[in-house]
């Protein structure tokens, strides 16, 4: 249990499986819940309503927003920032060193990974460490990211290379001849300027926001 969680006489704010192991130290957020086997290490902060899938492991000094998925077999190692509303698909994979071995020691060279709000990493992408991943970006399936995505942008392949933009809710992006464009399923409005896309109104969609 963290050092900064209620005594153990008290419910918890958060839910963990009896075979998860969550370790003193770490800080966990209410409404959230870590699955079968997995493992929160100490330092680690995890925020409100975030879910972690079975066999995940969240290292030492990693951050967790709120409100971030984490599908099963995903190890989130130390230098991982994960902003709020992040998808981390089925056995995607971060690393920390540019350049291992195993007969040195370098975790003076962690590199820092940022995943921010809204990026969602799709299974089995392998993300090489110390690139940005932009806002509400889509990372496909399989594809192995080694340099930072913009924001927007639907990447694919080995190395990944962007083939497109995507909108928050995931949609494929098609901008007219003035660089705008509109998502399918919500209605917002997006803006190409300078190479670079952004939320043009944030429209209310049933009477709500994103």
């Amino acid at each position: 249990m963290s050092n900064q969680q209620p005594e153990a006489s008290e419910p918890k704010p958060y839910y963990a499986h009896p075979t998860a192991v969550i370790d003193e130290g770490c800080v966990i957020g209410k409404g959230s819940k870590i699955w079968h086997f997995s493992h929160v290490m100490p330092n680690s902060e995890m925020g409100e309503n975030c879910i972690l899938g079975q066999n995940v492991l969240v290292s030492p000094r990693v951050k967790l927003g709120n409100n971030v998925k984490v599908q099963n077999n995903v190890s989130i190692y130390t230098g991982v920032i994960c902003e709020d509303d992040t998808f981390l698909g089925p056995s995607m994979v971060f690393t920390n060193v540019i350049n291992p071995r195993s007969f040195l020691e370098r975790k003076n060279e962690f590199r820092t990974t940022l995943v921010k709000k809204g990026a969602s990493i799709g299974a089995n992408a392998t993300v090489i460490c110390g690139v940005t991943l932009g806002e509400y970006c889509l990372i496909g399936a399989g594809a192995v990211v080694t340099k930072d995505v913009p924001a927007f942008a639907l990447v694919v392949g080995n190395p990944a290379r962007q083939i497109g933009w995507v909108s928050r809710y995931g949609i494929r992006l098609h901008f007219d001849k003035n660089g705008e464009a509109v998502c399918a399923e919500s209605g917002e409005r997006y803006k190409m300027e300078n190479g670079t896309v952004h939320l043009e109104e944030e429209n209310v969609i049933n009477g709500k926001g994103l």
